[in-house]
């Protein structure tokens, strides 16, 4: 078996499934016994979405850090202070070397929206990331310095959604 290098992976794109893929490798490494912790930066801190649930039954270190997304939002001036303040907690949790995975949801946003700079986000893991740990980093309009940077990138692509249609969110399925 060959050494494990930290790899920067990236989901983003209009489509649905980037948290949900991120999800996916999240219970591969839970089954391989990875030490594991997830930041959410947009989705409120009372949630108790499916995810959450079963994160907290398996045992899975799990932040919800926002208040909504921020087209609902009342204030964005603390939207952009409790991403800063998601970060921080991130940059905590990378630099313990205590992790073999952080996932990193929805993080895009406060990068596109100017609340976190991109390219000092960059250049602060270049510095302080663990060079076994693995980042996943969800959203959508991903900066290109971030998919210049990472080791994986998917895009999901929108074809059809259901709301398109008149169909609202259903449980176990977008939450």
């Amino acid at each position: 078996m060959s050494e494990r290098k930290g790899l920067i992976i990236v989901h983003t794109g209009d489509g649905k499934g980037k948290t949900t893929a991120a999800l996916g490798m999240l219970l591969r490494a839970w089954g391989r016994g990875m030490a594991l912790c997830v930041i959410q930066f947009m989705k409120a801190e009372t949630g108790q979405w499916g995810e959450v649930k079963a994160a907290k039954k398996l045992g899975i270190e799990w932040h919800s850090l926002g208040d909504g997304f921020t087209w609902i939002s009342k204030d964005l001036d603390e939207s952009a202070e409790k991403s800063r303040q998601a970060w921080a907690l991130a940059q905590q949790k990378i630099s313990s070397d205590a992790y073999d995975l952080i996932l990193l949801d929805e993080f895009t946003y406060p990068l596109q929206f100017g609340w976190i700079d991109t390219l000092e986000m960059l250049s602060w893991l270049e510095m302080n990331k663990p060079p076994r740990l693995h980042l996943v980093i969800t959203g959508r309009g991903a900066p290109p310095e971030l998919l210049e940077k990472a080791d994986l990138v998917t895009e999901m692509r929108l074809v059809r959604h259901p709301y398109d249609q008149g169909i609202l969110a259903q449980p176990g399925i977008e939450f």
